[in-house]
């Protein structure tokens, strides 16, 4: 009923075309229905997982064992694949024993989001960034994930895993890694996920104070009342639903430079966002009195794709008491800009690419290992030092000791 009149055949068409089989995911005579409903597609076959990590492992044996993992067999992999890097291993060796890694596809959607493509674009097709984009111009960057939602229909899932686990591990890191690769020789699979492995292998074990966590509590997201994570659950946990993190990437471009990361249940706003502070420059010409700001670039991602860099521009006037400076933003809607084209979805790029078999925007084995590593120090240094999450009101920006991470050093989150 949401589709025009001359688009509704083509919908009846396709919808022919499905079919549903249900099986139990450990019993093989399931997958021998499945791989008969199947056939043998003469162009290939796509398949796509989206499981609990415990149920990966006898997946893939049923679907081998029905002969669904021939040579022109694709696999896509919905997060998470796994708990920590010991699980995360048993399930890539589980899935390496019947498909070799190029045809192995590990889904992380943010990377089929326009705006987070739009990043290299911007990086990499225009000569005005790149020159600036290192330690000597850089004074730090913020990478903000924030969500207004609480637990929805995730609950036993999320409180296994906590936010760390949830989008650190995985979104966080794949957004570090594309603001701090080096520039690959093309856009193809090998070469920009060889650069962004480096990234990962690059990061420094993070130190007790330099993470902030926390849970919330009951309060009010626009205006509505809403309950704390224990109230959700129904139990008392020390699962966080918020985590701050200063992290440092310890490499020739990027030594020196903190790379904050912020990411939440029940926050103030649900903004996925990337900043890029730049560093002030290294003298004024116009005095004293006037105050100078330094160029900010920010990369909105979520809900709004945009990107606004901020300048110093002079105040209009005679400028008798000397020139005036205001930072003005220069801003570019996505959706503004290319408003004549018809935008997709994360997942719908990522299917097609999976259908396609074009690698580039999917995650490699070494990536998913090397920021298992990185995330399993980070929750042992908690257990050794008995961390339990701070509380914080829902609708809030998180706790107080996360403003306090940031300011020990200068700096305010963007907000």
């Amino acid at each position: 009923k949401f589709l025009p009149a001359e688009r509704r055949g083509g919908v009846a068409t396709f919808l022919n075309r499905l079919h549903y089989q249900t099986l139990d995911a450990t019993d093989q005579a399931g997958y021998e229905k499945l791989a008969k409903m199947v056939g043998t597609p003469e162009n290939g076959l796509a398949i796509f997982l989206s499981t609990a990590p415990s149920l990966f492992e006898p997946t893939i044996a049923g679907l081998q064992g029905a002969g669904l993992t021939r040579g022109n067999v694709r696999i896509g992999l919905e997060k998470p694949l796994g708990i920590d890097l010991g699980s995360s291993r048993e399930i890539n060796d589980a899935v390496a024993a019947a498909f070799p890694e190029d045809r192995i596809f590990r889904i992380d959607h943010y990377l089929g989001k326009e705006t987070v493509q739009n990043l290299l674009a911007m990086r990499f097709g225009n000569i005005l960034f790149e020159p600036l984009w290192n330690a000597a111009h850089i004074e730090h960057v913020q990478i903000t994930v924030a969500e207004t939602v609480g637990l929805e229909s995730r609950v036993d899932f999320y409180d296994e895993a906590g936010a760390l686990r949830d989008m650190v591990q995985n979104h966080m890191l794949q957004l570090l890694a594309l603001v701090a690769m080096e520039p690959p020789v093309s856009f193809d699979a090998t070469a920009v996920r060889d650069e962004k492995v480096k990234v990962l292998r690059s990061l420094r074990p993070v130190s007790s104070g330099e993470t902030v966590t926390g849970q919330y509590r009951a309060g009010a997201i626009a205006g509505k009342a809403v309950p704390g994570y224990d109230e959700e659950l129904g139990r008392d946990s020390d699962t966080e639903t918020f985590v701050a993190i200063k992290a440092h990437v310890d490499n020739w471009r990027w030594k020196g430079v903190p790379f904050y990361l912020r990411t939440g249940k029940r926050m103030f706003k649900r903004t996925t966002e990337i900043l890029i502070q730049f560093r002030p420059v290294p003298h004024s010409i116009f005095g004293k009195s006037t105050r100078s700001v330094p160029n900010s670039l920010l990369i909105g991602i979520q809900p709004e794709e945009n990107v606004t860099l901020s300048l110093m521009a002079k105040v209009p006037g005679l400028d008798r008491d000397g020139i005036r400076l205001r930072q003005v933003p220069l801003n570019i809607a996505m959706p503004d800009a290319f408003s004549g084209t018809q935008r997709r979805i994360a997942y719908e790029r990522l299917l097609l690419d999976l259908v396609e078999g074009d690698q580039t925007l999917f995650v490699r084995r070494d990536e998913v290992e090397a920021q298992w590593q990185w995330i399993d120090q980070i929750r042992a240094n908690w257990q050794e030092d008995g961390l339990t999450p701070k509380p914080y009101t829902a609708g809030s920006w998180g706790p107080s000791a996360a403003i306090a991470l940031a300011e020990r050093d200068g700096v305010t989150w963007h907000e």
